[in-house]
């Protein structure tokens, strides 16, 4: 089986290098790089959508001109009070926040938000849970649950930084007789 993870369009927040919220909505670039996406998912076979309930995968699902199950285990890392902000101002209004989040980015619980180990953990329940299904399975969704999902084939969080997903990119996890491994990474 496969699980086809595509990442929303290009946001406004993206563009702006922030924290997103979860009402960034996506840009004119972010809408176009979805309807490339949508003439390469004709290539692809699936029997099951789940997508993330934030604005900017609503909108990449409503421009696949798809329709899907909500799942709140694939939504993006809450980043609670780093929300909105670029790097350099939370580095500005929560220096020490910040600097204990840089140190330990896997294990570091935001205030107000998530570690990428509460991610990671949500995520693996989920993803264990969909592989036991033999049909291909759609997934709309973040960066941060993609590169977390491509984690999981290595069962270990560590490798986050190791990952880089394009907006608007087609990645995909095989599962054959129990062995998981990465067949397409950034298809666009």
């Amino acid at each position: 089986m496969d699980i086809i993870m595509i990442r929303h369009g290009e946001t406004e927040d993206n563009i702006r290098k922030i924290f997103s919220r979860d009402n960034t909505r996506l840009t004119d670039n972010g809408i176009q790089q979805i309807k490339k996406t949508k003439e390469l998912l004709k290539h692809f076979n699936y029997n099951k959508i789940y997508y993330s309930p934030l604005t900017r995968t609503v909108e990449t699902l409503e421009n696949l001109e798809l329709e899907g199950i909500e799942e709140e285990r694939i939504r993006e890392i809450n980043f609670g009070i780093f929300t909105g902000k670029t790097f350099e101002e939370i580095s500005e209004i929560y220096p020490m926040e910040s600097k204990a989040w840089v140190e330990d980015s896997i294990n570091y619980a935001i205030p107000q938000g998530e570690s990428l180990i509460d991610v990671y953990s949500r995520l693996s329940e989920f993803l264990e849970e969909i592989s036991k299904e033999e049909e291909n399975i759609l997934l709309v969704c973040h960066d941060c649950i993609i590169r977390l999902a491509l984690c999981w084939i290595f069962d270990n969080p560590d490798y986050f930084f190791r990952f880089k997903v394009d907006n608007g990119s087609i990645n995909i996890i095989s599962i054959e007789d129990g062995f998981k491994y990465i067949k397409k990474l950034n298809y666009n």
